[in-house]
């Protein structure tokens, strides 16, 4: 099963996000800050992490480029999502790695077809 590390501090928006991917088939761990993120993907690396952007602590800008700048965690797909939605936002995210991003509040459908094909994108990589 397809596992999204949910990297966010809002209950509500961690509630709906979760509910929306599970709905799809996925399975999802939810973490509230980025310290918690990176003991959660060194005891279990996910199949895509979902990332907020402003977090207590360490935001989700940094954690992204942490993740696409270590060997061992460059390959996990990160999401984006945020509602720092400006295109200098997104161009941000991109530059530091991130596979997509997403403004919130998100669309249930949207958000479900990027991680589906995302995760997808990733087992073929495997596959070769």
């Amino acid at each position: 099963m397809t596992t999204v590390l949910l990297v966010e501090d809002s209950l509500t928006d961690t509630e709906i996000m979760t509910r929306y991917l599970r709905q799809a088939g996925l399975a999802v761990v939810s973490v509230t800050s980025c310290e918690d993120a990176q003991v959660k993907l060194q005891a279990q690396p996910p199949d895509l992490v979902l990332l907020d952007v402003i977090l207590p602590g360490q935001s989700g800008f940094e954690l992204c480029r942490q993740l696409k700048t270590d060997s061992s965690t460059k390959r996990i797909p990160v999401i984006i999502c945020s509602t720092k939605g400006t295109e200098a936002d997104k161009l941000w995210g991109s530059m530091l790695g991130a596979d997509a991003y997403l403004p919130k509040p998100v669309d249930p459908q949207e958000l479900v077809n990027i991680v589906l094909r995302l995760t997808a994108s990733q087992e073929r990589k495997f596959l070769r």
